[in-house]
């Protein structure tokens, strides 16, 4: 046991969070999303929603603040402007944990399925809104 680790954090999730280098990124989807197409580490989060999972994440992940939006979801089908209350709640919790406003960009489903293939890990949540799915790029510390 660790103090002051959220017990989100398992000791396998912080080890390939420590493995990820600046500019990696980390995929943190819904129970949807197809997680294990991806052939790379799948950590299982199904007992959290997508806001717990990234208060736990931010914590101790730095987001980048070299590129304008280290954080992209996926746009919900036919309504790409549509903020949903997960992606509030991750908006809320990243922008806390970094101390300002964090860029959040929306991609189009189809794309965001492409760029996941650059993901080095994937938290898979037990988030019941659909399209819950984001890609957090690490900054620095």
């Amino acid at each position: 046991m660790l103090k002051n680790i959220d017990p989100l954090l398992t000791g396998t999730l912080l080890h390939l969070l420590d493995e990820l280098g600046h500019g990696d990124q980390l995929a943190l989807v819904d129970r949807n999303f197809p997680a294990y197409r991806y052939r790379v580490p799948v950590v299982d989060l199904r007992g959290a929603d997508t806001a717990a999972a990234a208060e736990a994440l931010f914590s101790v992940l730095p987001l980048d603040a070299y590129v304008e939006h280290p954080v992209r979801r996926m746009e919900v089908d036919g309504e790409p402007n549509t903020v949903h209350a997960a992606t509030a709640a991750l908006q809320r919790a990243a922008d806390a944990a970094e101390g300002r406003p964090v860029g959040v960009a929306g991609v189009e489903r189809f794309a965001f399925y492409e760029l996941t293939r650059e993901a080095m890990v994937l938290v898979q949540t037990g988030e019941t809104i659909g399209y819950s799915n984001y890609l957090l790029r690490k900054g620095v510390v």
